[in-house]
């Protein structure tokens, strides 16, 4: 692997620590995330962040597309360079954060697979969207902090379990798959890192219809996970029913628990009891 640290100096850049940059330089790391991808080479990739584009032309010699999004204009630059004899690679310079992903869906008229090294300070908003978009890909394979991959498979009553475990686990077959050291990166992050994939489920818990009173439910309750689940509920913005707690007893949801105890099923339960 080409010395990234060497490659930056020439170029006259140093990692961003506004955008999270941190710079894989273990090849081994890097062949072992594509090896978990399961990528065949029909597949349209996007990737997050490709930086100076190491696993982008990985991973183009073995799909159909890379769609690479960078927000750095400066890499963007050097990555278009390093692609220009690389047909199947699309560079987008933008915020992922702000692209709608549908696009891409009828851009190339199937569901991308996401393969990314995820830019710490986004990689939990950026995996509300994705989970959000989830009709846009088939699965998901990311490199991100390990305490963000370990909020998404916590389980109730759990200091971990919080919002972002229940949509993910909503909707999703989640791994960690491995545990990655700071020195695999350059500059070495403050914390262990961790590859997690993540396959949809054919029937999530919650039905389409459901989805945003769902979610409102969940964190209106969470949002005051150290109160009872009855009280947590009467501080939040849900117009309630004014037999609440007989509705919880009926479905077995002791009103007096705390929020964070609540199973996927159990909040999606308490979703549909709510509903006035």
């Amino acid at each position: 692997m080409v010395s990234i640290k060497k490659e930056l100096a020439e170029h006259g850049l140093t990692p961003r620590k506004k955008w999270g940059q941190h710079f894989l330089i273990d090849r081994n790391i890097l062949n072992r995330l594509i090896q978990t991808a399961k990528l065949g080479k029909e597949d349209v990739v996007l990737e997050v962040g490709p930086g100076l584009g190491e696993m982008t032309l990985a991973l183009a010699s073995r799909v159909k597309k890379v769609i690479a999004v960078e927000i750095d204009s400066k890499l963007v630059e050097i990555l278009k360079k390093k692609t220009t004899n690389v047909p199947n690679v699309e560079v987008i310079e933008g915020d992922i954060l702000k692209i709608n992903f549908n696009e891409f869906l009828d851009q190339e008229g199937q569901r991308l697979k996401v393969v990314a090294n995820l830019p710490y300070q986004i990689s939990t908003a950026l995996l509300f969207r994705f989970i959000e978009s989830k009709d846009v890909f088939s699965a998901l394979t990311l490199m991100l902090q390990k305490e963000v991959a370990e909020r998404m498979i916590a389980s109730p009553g759990g200091k971990d379990y919080g919002p972002l475990s229940v949509f993910a686990q909503t909707v999703s077959t989640l791994s960690i798959c491995f545990m990655i050291k700071p020195s695999a990166f350059f500059p070495p992050p403050k914390v262990e890192s961790a590859v997690i994939r993540v396959v949809w489920k054919e029937r999530p818990v919650v039905g389409l219809e459901e989805k945003e009173w769902f979610k409102k439910v969940v964190r209106g309750s969470m949002g005051y996970r150290r109160k009872r689940l009855m009280n947590a509920l009467k501080h939040s913005d849900l117009p309630l029913p004014p037999d609440i707690e007989q509705r919880m007893k009926k479905i077995g949801i002791d009103p007096q628990r705390r929020p964070g105890t609540l199973t996927v099923l159990e909040f999606a339960l308490l979703a549909e009891a709510l509903k006035s």
